[in-house]
C-alpha cells in the first residue's frame, strides 16, 4: 500500500529539515527534492515539516544565488534543479534570488552552445535539463542562446542509432538521450511533447492529475 511509502519518506526527515538517503545517513539536497516530489504526487506533503525542509534548502543557498548539496557546498547545476524544484513543489519560490541565480545559470553556456554544471567544466547534454529546467522555473530561459544550445544537443545525436551522448562523438546512452530530448522540449521544439520543468514529465500527464507546480512569472 502507498501509505507505507509515505511512512518511509517521513522517516527520512531529520531534525534540521533535511532528508537522508539511506540507513547510513547521507544528507543531500537531492534527497530533499525526491522526498517532497514523492509526497506531493501522493498528496501527502502534510506528513512532513515543509517549513523545516525549506529552511534546510535555504541554508544550502550560496552568495551567487545557487545551491549546493549541503550548507557551504559549492553551487552546482544539478543541485540547483533539486533545490529550485523542491521550492516550486511547496510554493516557496519567493525565496529564490531569480536574477542572481539566472545569471549564474546563463553563465554555464559555453562557446559551443552547450551547458556545463559549474565553472571550468566541459559542456554536457544532461545540463540541457538541469540548467534549462531551473531557468524555466524562475522565468529566465530567455537569458541563453536557444539556437546554439539546440544545435549542440542535435550534434550529440548518433546518426545511426538515434541516441544522444554527453558530447559530440561520445557513446550514446539513455540518460543523455532523455535529458537531451527534454531539453529540446523546454527550448520549444514542437516535435517533442511539452515537458514540465519540475517533474520531467509530460505536461499533459500532470494536467490529468490536476497538479501544477509553482513557476515564477517575471
Amino acid at each position: 500500500p502507498l501509505f507505507r511509502s509515505v511512512e518511509y519518506v517521513v522517516g527520512l526527515q531529520q531534525p534540521d529539515g533535511s532528508f537522508i538517503g539511506d540507513k547510513w545517513g547521507e544528507v543531500d539536497t537531492r534527497f530533499s527534492f525526491c522526498a517532497l516530489a514523492t509526497l506531493s504526487l501522493l498528496g501527502r506533503l502534510d506528513a512532513v515539516s515543509v517549513d523545516g525542509a525549506v529552511q534546510f534548502i535555504l541554508s544550502c543557498m550560496n552568495f551567487d544565488g545557487g545551491f549546493g548539496t549541503t550548507p557551504g557546498s559549492e553551487s552546482h547545476a544539478g543541485q540547483i534543479f533539486c533545490c529550485v524544484g523542491a521550492l516550486a513543489i511547496v510554493g516557496r519560490l519567493h525565496h529564490v534570488n531569480a536574477d542572481a541565480l539566472g545569471w549564474w545559470l546563463a553563465e554555464r553556456q559555453l562557446p559551443s552552445g552547450g551547458l556545463n554544471g559549474r565553472p571550468e567544466k566541459l559542456p554536457d547534454v544532461c545540463y540541457s535539463w538541469w540548467v534549462l529546467s531551473s531557468l524555466k522555473i524562475i522565468d529566465r530561459l530567455h537569458w541563453i542562446d536557444k539556437d546554439k544550445l539546440s544545435a549542440f544537443i542535435l550534434a550529440c545525436q548518433d546518426e545511426e542509432t538515434g541516441g544522444i551522448s554527453d558530447r559530440p562523438g561520445d557513446m550514446v546512452d539513455p540518460f543523455h538521450t532523455l535529458f537531451g530530448i527534454a531539453g529540446l522540449s523546454l527550448l520549444g521544439d514542437e516535435t517533442v511533447k511539452p515537458v514540465n520543468p519540475v517533474f520531467c514529465m509530460p505536461e499533459e500527464s500532470l494536467t490529468q492529475l490536476k497538479f501544477k507546480p509553482q513557476q515564477l512569472i517575471d
